[in-house]
């Protein structure tokens, strides 16, 4: 059964740093590309950021460049996303989703974690 487990989220100041996990079960990072979104209440969902088999890295959100990175660990089959310089209009429900090898739309992901609670505040 393929899962993909969100984690880290958090309350934190603006100006911190946070870094997500996206833990994937029943398959291997070797095979499937993993990207990470993001929604707010009221707001469309929002892709950040993908990792594709092959570890190529597509950036989508121009409001997170130069303050996002997504990378892997293929041998704990984890995925992340280092967060630096947060600003409140970071906070949204972050998520991580599964896909065949390739990056594409969200529409074409096929596993979706819970999503994990961010909170930029003072």
């Amino acid at each position: 059964q393929l899962q993909v487990v969100e984690s880290g989220g958090g309350l934190v100041q603006p100006g911190g740093s946070l870094r997500l996990s996206c833990a994937a079960s029943g398959f291997t990072l070797d095979s499937y590309a993993i990207g990470w979104f993001r929604q707010a209440p009221g707001k469309e969902r929002e892709a950040i950021s993908c990792i594709n088999y092959m570890s190529g890295v597509s950036n989508y959100a121009d409001s997170v460049k130069g303050r996002f990175t997504i990378s892997k660990d293929n041998a704990k089959n984890t995925v992340y996303l280092q967060m630096n310089n947060l600003k409140p209009e970071d906070t949204a429900v972050y998520s991580c989703a599964a896909v065949w090898r390739y990056c594409s739309g969200p529409e074409e992901f096929d596993y979706w974690g819970q999503g994990t609670q961010v909170t930029v505040s003072s």
